[in-house]
């Protein structure tokens, strides 16, 4: 089997998730990544003798304006140039801090090489804005994607689940939002909340990807680091009632959304994160949506609940899934989720249970 050869630009908190991602795929093949400086990351990719994830060797290249001298000072090794991994691959992962990709783009087009953009780009760099479950075929074939944030990611996995099942005709959510990744020391609110005015980027992007559904909300930004909480209540179309008893067989079926209880130990953000820890998880991350069923509840026709975003782990499956789209691996969105999803090993504690 012929193996999809991909690249990663940057090599920051996503980049480095992409970079696993791909290694992970039995059908994709990870050519290298691509940074500027010898950051920490890099550097212990080094001590690891630039091995990462599933035995698979990180070959480094360098963007424009790298300075070779520093990665030799810190015996970092590298391959080539940003153009030379450009050259060698079906399609780049670009993860570049926002606005680089834009511009990295044109490199992109010069070269006839796909590419997929993260969230911090505007959605004019892409011809699709992309989900893995929500518009899967959208993105068939196409030569730009860019994926949804990563909260808001997550509130469409579970908007979609709750939609295909029973059809929903408006939303509210409330974000309480990480302020930074762990390790980002340019963000810091000290006993303090902050407002964000209404509506929300998320509840507008999620209108573009699902245009059928009337979406609002409200974004609170929190002094955490692990993890965003959304709260949702969702309508069901023409006055369909939704019950808890349904919500829940919905969500629990769903491969990336895990379904816990505050009595099970899940008492907040914290919790997912020391449990993907305990897993043995690369990095503590957690693919999938966590969801409190002791959120779930009914209010009249409507339906409530509550999930947990590990912001820094969440867009990797739907990137796996935008691979697959663009280069046309799989033509339908089960198909596509299905193979991301074995590859990741994503649902697996469902057969535990």
């Amino acid at each position: 089997m012929k193996k999809i050869r991909v690249g990663v630009a940057g090599y920051g908190t996503i980049g480095q998730r992409l970079a696993d991602g791909v290694a992970l795929q039995e059908d994709m093949e990870l050519v290298g990544i691509a940074d500027l400086a010898p950051t920490l990351s890099l550097q212990a990719l080094r001590e690891n003798d630039m091995i990462g994830a599933n035995g698979v060797e990180y070959k480094l290249y360098l963007v424009e304006g790298a300075d070779p001298a520093a990665f030799a000072a810190m015996d970092i090794p590298v391959a080539g140039t940003f153009e030379d991994l450009c050259r060698s691959v079906d399609i780049m992962l670009d993860s570049s801090p926002a606005g680089v990709g834009a511009k990295n783009k044109a490199i992109y087009e010069r070269l006839g090489v796909k590419a997929i953009f993260q969230g911090g780009e505007k959605n004019d760099v892409a011809d699709v804005f992309f989900h893995g479950y929500a518009n899967y075929e959208k993105g068939l074939g196409q030569d730009y994607l860019k994926l949804t944030s990563c909260n808001t990611t997550g509130l469409i996995r579970s908007v979609d689940c709750l939609d295909r099942a029973f059809g929903i005709e408006k939303v509210a959510i409330t974000i309480i939002r990480r302020v930074a990744d762990p390790g980002d020391y340019h963000r810091g609110l000290t006993n303090a909340l902050q407002m964000e005015k209404a509506p929300t980027h998320q509840a507008l992007d999620l209108m573009t990807i699902m245009p059928h559904i009337s979406a609002t909300g409200i974004l609170v930004h929190t002094p955490v680091t692990h993890g965003h909480i959304i709260t949702v209540v969702a309508t069901g179309r023409n006055g369909r009632k939704i019950t808890r008893e349904e919500a829940l067989a919905a969500f629990s079926a769903h491969p990336r959304i895990r379904v816990v209880t505050v009595d099970a130990g899940f008492k907040g953000n914290a919790s997912f994160f020391k449990y993907a820890r305990d897993l043995g998880n690369r990095r503590g991350d957690m693919y999938e949506i966590g969801l409190w069923a002791d959120s779930v509840v009914e209010s009249g026709n409507d339906i409530m609940y509550a999930i947990n975003v590990p912001q820094e782990s969440v867009t990797i499956p739907e990137t796996m899934d935008a691979v697959r789209a663009a280069l046309r691996m799989q033509p339908t969105r089960e198909e596509g989720t299905a193979a991301t999803n074995r590859y990741l090993k994503i649902g697996r504690f469902k057969n535990a249970q």
